[in-house]
């Protein structure tokens, strides 16, 4: 049972209620994720926006997906790898590819660069090596990219922690991290 209320139409604020109905309209459905965050409207809202800018950003939906399951997989969170694995899947992952990325690693060279730096960028705080941004350019990794994985962090990690906090009812099929899936 979810911690924090998990808000409806029926029990939201109008302000809350536009939010809802704005992911509604966005996703299909309002996860419930998205039905705890809305208790806290700034919240929401902010999460919104950094997701929206991101969309039109220089990665794909594949690649953002797999940035977000490779994130969750590393923020040991359920309800994201869950909904990630889920959303994978319906962006062309297979269930090895699935893996691969919770392992961190991906079989085109530039996608493995991309899961690598985000995974030194959340091991160090952002501190990489002068060596890991060679590495990632030389697989053709751009300076845009580089910079929207650290948007990218920013925003599964306040998924990750939302959902570490207030424990929504999952509402995907049900994938538990588990430890050897994470790359060392």
């Amino acid at each position: 049972m979810s911690r924090l209320t998990q808000l409806t139409a029926e029990t939201a604020s109008e302000e809350q209620r536009e939010l809802l109905e704005g992911t509604l309209k966005q996703l299909g459905k309002i996860p419930n994720l998205y039905a705890a965050m809305a208790n806290g409207p700034a919240a929401l809202r902010g999460y919104l926006a950094l997701r929206g800018a991101l969309v039109g950003g220089s990665f794909g939906n594949r690649e953002r997906e797999q940035l977000a399951l490779f994130i969750a997989q590393r923020n040991n969170c359920t309800y994201c790898v869950s909904a990630h694995t889920m959303r994978g899947g319906k962006v062309g992952l297979t269930q090895d590819e699935l893996l691969a990325t919770r392992r961190g690693t991906d079989a085109d060279p530039r996608m493995d660069q991309v899961l690598r730096l985000t995974a030194s960028m959340m091991d160090t705080g952002g501190r990489v090596t002068d060596e890991e941004i060679e590495a990632a350019h030389r697989a053709g990794v751009t300076d845009a990219e580089i910079s929207e994985i650290v948007a990218h962090i920013a925003l599964n990690v306040l998924s990750n922690y939302f959902n570490h906090v207030a424990q929504p009812d999952l509402d995907f099929p049900r994938w538990t991290p588990n430890t050897s899936a994470s790359r060392p």
